[in-house]
Protein backbone atom coordinates (compact mmCIF):
# COMPACT_ATOMS: atom_id res chain seq x y z
CA UNK A 1 0.00 0.00 0.00
CA UNK A 2 1.40 3.41 -0.77
CA UNK A 3 1.17 6.10 2.18
CA UNK A 4 1.71 9.82 1.45
CA UNK A 5 3.14 12.03 4.21
CA UNK A 6 2.83 15.97 3.86
CA UNK A 7 7.01 16.29 5.46
CA UNK A 8 8.22 19.39 5.94
CA UNK A 9 6.01 20.87 3.50
CA UNK A 10 6.58 18.34 0.99
CA UNK A 11 4.57 15.50 -0.34
CA UNK A 12 5.80 12.24 -0.48
CA UNK A 13 4.83 8.77 -1.09
CA UNK A 14 5.98 5.80 0.32
CA UNK A 15 5.42 1.89 -0.09
CA UNK A 16 4.17 1.15 3.66
CA UNK A 17 1.97 -0.84 5.54
CA UNK A 18 -0.62 1.25 7.26
CA UNK A 19 0.52 0.44 10.70
CA UNK A 20 4.13 0.79 10.35
CA UNK A 21 6.02 3.40 12.74
CA UNK A 22 6.39 7.04 11.79
CA UNK A 23 10.15 6.75 12.62
CA UNK A 24 10.84 3.93 10.52
CA UNK A 25 9.27 5.88 6.99
CA UNK A 26 10.87 8.83 7.94
CA UNK A 27 14.33 7.66 8.86
CA UNK A 28 14.65 4.55 6.83
CA UNK A 29 12.25 5.90 3.93
CA UNK A 30 12.63 9.52 3.52
CA UNK A 31 16.36 9.12 5.09
CA UNK A 32 15.20 11.94 7.66
CA UNK A 33 17.54 10.52 10.61
CA UNK A 34 17.34 13.32 13.32
CA UNK A 35 14.33 11.31 14.91
CA UNK A 36 16.00 8.42 16.91
CA UNK A 37 15.12 5.57 18.16
CA UNK A 38 15.43 4.93 21.56
CA UNK A 39 12.69 2.74 24.14
CA UNK A 40 10.57 2.10 21.30
CA UNK A 41 7.27 2.35 23.20
CA UNK A 42 6.71 6.20 23.48
CA UNK A 43 8.45 7.07 27.12
CA UNK A 44 12.01 8.31 25.98
CA UNK A 45 11.17 11.87 23.76
CA UNK A 46 14.05 10.62 21.19
CA UNK A 47 11.96 10.23 18.19
CA UNK A 48 9.52 13.21 18.96
CA UNK A 49 8.09 14.52 15.74
CA UNK A 50 5.50 17.42 15.12
CA UNK A 51 2.30 16.46 13.78
CA UNK A 52 -0.28 19.15 13.39
CA UNK A 53 1.38 21.18 15.57
CA UNK A 54 1.64 18.31 18.56
CA UNK A 55 4.54 17.04 19.36
CA UNK A 56 4.14 13.16 18.69
CA UNK A 57 6.22 9.93 19.73
CA UNK A 58 6.69 8.81 15.58
CA UNK A 59 7.85 5.41 17.34
CA UNK A 60 4.46 4.45 18.49
CA UNK A 61 2.56 6.46 15.57
CA UNK A 62 1.51 4.88 12.73
CA UNK A 63 2.01 6.25 9.51
CA UNK A 64 -1.41 5.81 8.38
CA UNK A 65 -2.39 8.27 11.53
CA UNK A 66 -0.42 11.19 9.80
CA UNK A 67 -2.00 10.76 6.39
CA UNK A 68 -3.41 14.12 5.64
CA UNK A 69 -1.17 15.98 8.74
CA UNK A 70 1.62 18.35 8.33
CA UNK A 71 4.52 16.82 9.46
CA UNK A 72 7.58 18.67 11.12
CA UNK A 73 11.08 17.45 11.73
CA UNK A 74 14.38 18.61 12.99
CA UNK A 75 15.72 19.13 9.58
CA UNK A 76 13.29 21.72 8.94
CA UNK A 77 14.07 24.03 11.45
CA UNK A 78 17.16 24.51 9.81
CA UNK A 79 21.10 22.65 8.98
CA UNK A 80 24.57 22.68 9.94
CA UNK A 81 25.54 25.70 7.90
CA UNK A 82 22.21 27.93 8.44
CA UNK A 83 21.33 26.69 12.40
CA UNK A 84 17.50 27.60 12.61
CA UNK A 85 16.49 30.17 16.53
CA UNK A 86 16.14 27.22 18.55
CA UNK A 87 19.50 24.85 17.36
CA UNK A 88 21.50 28.57 17.65
CA UNK A 89 19.72 28.59 21.40
CA UNK A 90 21.06 25.25 21.94
CA UNK A 91 24.42 25.32 20.97
CA UNK A 92 24.90 28.71 23.00
CA UNK A 93 23.96 27.11 25.90
CA UNK A 94 26.04 24.16 25.49
CA UNK A 95 22.12 21.73 25.93
CA UNK A 96 23.73 18.67 24.50
CA UNK A 97 26.16 16.60 25.83
CA UNK A 98 25.93 12.97 23.77
CA UNK A 99 22.98 14.61 21.64
CA UNK A 100 21.08 11.64 21.58
CA UNK A 101 17.86 13.39 23.11
CA UNK A 102 18.41 16.41 21.32
CA UNK A 103 15.78 16.20 18.82
CA UNK A 104 13.33 15.21 20.08
CA UNK A 105 13.80 18.11 22.75
CA UNK A 106 14.41 20.82 20.26
CA UNK A 107 10.73 19.09 18.90
CA UNK A 108 8.78 19.53 21.58
CA UNK A 109 10.13 22.79 22.73
CA UNK A 110 9.64 23.83 18.95
CA UNK A 111 5.37 22.84 19.46
CA UNK A 112 5.68 24.73 22.98
CA UNK A 113 7.26 27.95 21.43
CA UNK A 114 4.81 27.73 18.44
CA UNK A 115 2.03 27.11 20.59
CA UNK A 116 3.04 29.42 23.74
CA UNK A 117 5.67 32.31 22.43
CA UNK A 118 7.05 33.25 25.93
CA UNK A 119 6.31 30.07 28.35
CA UNK A 120 8.03 30.41 31.85
CA UNK A 121 10.31 27.78 33.35
CA UNK A 122 7.56 25.72 34.57
CA UNK A 123 5.95 25.52 30.97
CA UNK A 124 9.02 24.64 29.40
CA UNK A 125 9.94 22.05 32.00
CA UNK A 126 6.29 20.48 31.35
CA UNK A 127 7.00 20.50 27.73
CA UNK A 128 9.83 18.75 28.27
CA UNK A 129 8.97 16.55 31.00
CA UNK A 130 8.65 13.26 28.28
CA UNK A 131 11.67 13.86 27.11
CA UNK A 132 14.70 11.89 29.13
CA UNK A 133 17.94 12.75 28.99
CA UNK A 134 20.57 11.02 30.83
CA UNK A 135 23.58 13.55 30.38
CA UNK A 136 21.77 15.80 33.00
CA UNK A 137 21.45 18.93 30.80
CA UNK A 138 18.24 19.85 31.56
CA UNK A 139 18.91 23.50 33.09
CA UNK A 140 21.03 24.21 30.08
CA UNK A 141 17.99 23.18 27.73
CA UNK A 142 15.39 24.99 29.75
CA UNK A 143 17.93 28.19 29.47
CA UNK A 144 18.07 27.06 25.12
CA UNK A 145 14.57 27.50 25.24
CA UNK A 146 14.37 30.85 27.35
CA UNK A 147 16.77 32.32 24.77
CA UNK A 148 15.02 30.95 22.04
CA UNK A 149 11.75 32.71 22.85
CA UNK A 150 13.70 35.63 23.75
CA UNK A 151 15.09 35.46 20.34
CA UNK A 152 11.64 34.77 18.75
CA UNK A 153 9.96 37.79 20.08
CA UNK A 154 12.88 40.13 18.93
Amino acid sequence: MAITLDVNGKPRTVPAAPDTPLLYVLRNDFELNAAKYGCGFGQCGACTVIVDGRAVRSCVTPASAAVGKKIVTLEALGSIDQPGVLQKAFIEEQAAQCGYCVAGMMMSAKALLDRVPNPNEAQIRDALAGNLCRCGTHNRIVRAVQRAAKAMAS
